[in-house]
């Protein structure tokens, strides 16, 4: 936002200059302090009324209705889910492709049209980067692997990485994704049995639970103070966060570091290293060890928590359409070996209404409902100038249920929509845009693990359908109430996805 840091550096040596020819009693530090205070006031007014509403040129685009003069969008944005206001705005306000909507004071870029969001991630894509602050916190924690980096060297970590997620070596991990999915299943299945239904425990539990998750809401606190205090100073304040975060990063990165050192070990003697996707990335010698670290940090945050909050989603929706799971489950254990059999990449690409039903959960419940950008330079996008450093709103959770891309029943689950009159799978569900599903988002920003995730998600989704009748506990709100999301890294029922998992026999 604003430039605090020059601000209060230019009172102070205003404040200075003042008291060294001029002396005043009042002293150099409350000099500077009403100094700051009043440059502050001007260029907010500055920033929050003059430049975006008389001078912007994008002050001409379409606007959410309810704006507040000063805040904008920021009561509704705060009050609700993220992406949940951009997907109303998408389908309500008239545009061509782009929406402005002010939120925390600052102009944002709502990109809508397939045409548009083509500029934005494939043609125009080195344009617009991740915002800065993002970067860095994660960055932190990660390391500058391919989900942070930008210009060139996201072009050679795209490039180095590409052979390792090549579809042809992501079919050789089918049977690994089966085998780890039937260690889920006999997981759940053992839990189940001396697990005490959530709607019987005890308030006092309840109570525990609530206090354990209080900590949760101290990210949002940071958020806010990420807006007037430089990263790199609020990630070294002394704090519990802080050196949580710190602590458990450096672990985690040291497992890695072991690992890829075995790894590197057994390369040396020409030993078989495996199938996985570290192994054939060392391979490649496109890498340092380090830079392997923040590879497989990525993969880890990106990869675990998309996939596992998809598959609370997926079931979610297969307790309200019980039918759906039913013809699932009928599928999977005609087409699908028993759970103590390998699975072939054949057997599994043969479930064309497993891979409806996965792909319609992604389109209708993408994992990351809202990714920003930031405009690196002055570009444009559809014609419309967009100055340098306006941010740019990528809302797949808008874009994947727009009535205008999907039709009428763009909010109904109809895994029906990616299968052909003959049963066989098609892969734009009806719509006319490939920009339509933005689940995976486009062109060299893409994901890169989509293939991955895809075949993953549906070996867990089929081993446990094919194992399990899952229901709502009795008396769930979800049975009659759309689920409360929350935030974070993904989007997911508040309180988590509580349901009755009984074993269905002869498989």
């Amino acid at each position: 936002m604003a430039p605090y840091l020059q601000l209060l550096g230019g009172s102070a040596v205003l404040a200075y200059i003042l008291q060294r020819f001029s002396p005043y009693p009042i002293g150099t530090i409350l000099t500077t302090v009403i100094l700051f205070s009043a440059s502050f006031t001007a260029y907010a007014f500055w920033y929050v009324v003059v430049y975006p509403k008389f001078l912007s040129p994008l002050r001409h685009l379409p606007t959410p209705p309810d704006n507040a003069f000063f805040t904008g969008q920021t009561k509704q944005i705060m009050r609700e889910a993220s992406g949940i206001p951009m997907r109303k705005w998408n389908d309500t306000v008239p545009n061509e492709g782009l929406l402005r909507y002010s939120n925390w004071f600052q102009d944002r870029v709502l990109v809508t049209g397939p045409k548009q969001l083509g500029e934005v991630l494939v043609t125009k894509n080195y344009d617009f980067v991740k915002p800065r602050q993002f970067r860095h916190n994660l960055g932190r924690i990660l390391g500058v692997g391919i989900l942070l980096a930008e210009g060139d060297e996201h072009k050679m970590q795209r490039k180095n990485l590409m052979p390792a997620f090549a579809f042809r070596h992501i079919k050789n991990l089918y049977p690994s994704f089966w085998s780890k999915s039937r260690e889920m299943t006999e997981c759940v299945a053992e839990a189940s049995k001396s697990t005490v239904p959530h709607s019987e425990k005890s308030k006092s539990e309840d109570s525990e639970k609530a206090a354990a998750d209080a900590p949760q809401h101290a990210p949002g606190v940071l958020e806010i103070l990420g807006a007037f205090v430089p990263p790199q100073i609020l990630t070294r304040l002394p704090i519990k966060r802080n050196n949580t975060i710190d602590g458990a990063s450096q672990y985690i990165k040291q497992v890695c570091r072991d690992l890829i050192a075995s790894k590197r070990a057994k390369l040396a003697e020409k030993e078989e290293t495996g199938l996985d996707i570290i192994s054939v990335a060392l391979e490649s010698g496109g890498f340092t060890d380090e830079e392997l670290v923040n590879q497989m940090m990525t993969f880890l945050i990106a990869g675990h928590e998309t996939t596992a909050t998809a598959m609370q989603w997926a079931l979610y929706l297969l307790c309200k359409n019980p039918e759906a799971q039913e013809k699932l489950r009928q599928e999977v254990r005609s087409k699908l070996p028993s759970p103590d059999e390998d699975l072939t990449a054949a057997e599994l690409d043969n479930c064309n209404y497993l891979r409806a039903v996965c792909t319609e959960t992604l389109r209708l419940c993408a994992p990351v409902s809202l990714t920003l950008r930031v405009a690196d330079r002055d570009t444009s996008i559809g014609g419309q100038f967009i100055p340098k450093d306006t941010t740019i709103i990528l809302a797949p959770c808008a874009t994947n249920t727009s009535k205008q891309l999907w039709g009428e029943d763009a909010l109904d689950f109809k895994p029906e929509r990616w299968l052909d009159a003959d049963g066989k799978a098609n892969n734009k569900g009806g719509a006319e845009s490939n920009f339509a599903m933005m689940t995976f988002l486009h062109g060299p920003r893409s994901c890169i693990g989509q293939k991955f995730a895809q075949a993953e998600f549906e070996c867990l989704l089929a081993a446990w359908v094919g194992r399990f009748e899952t229901t709502f506990e009795e008396g769930s709100p979800f049975i009659d109430n759309e689920p409360e999301i929350k935030g974070g890294i993904t989007s997911k029922p508040k309180g988590g996805l509580w349901v009755r998992c009984k074993e269905v026999g002869g498989w």
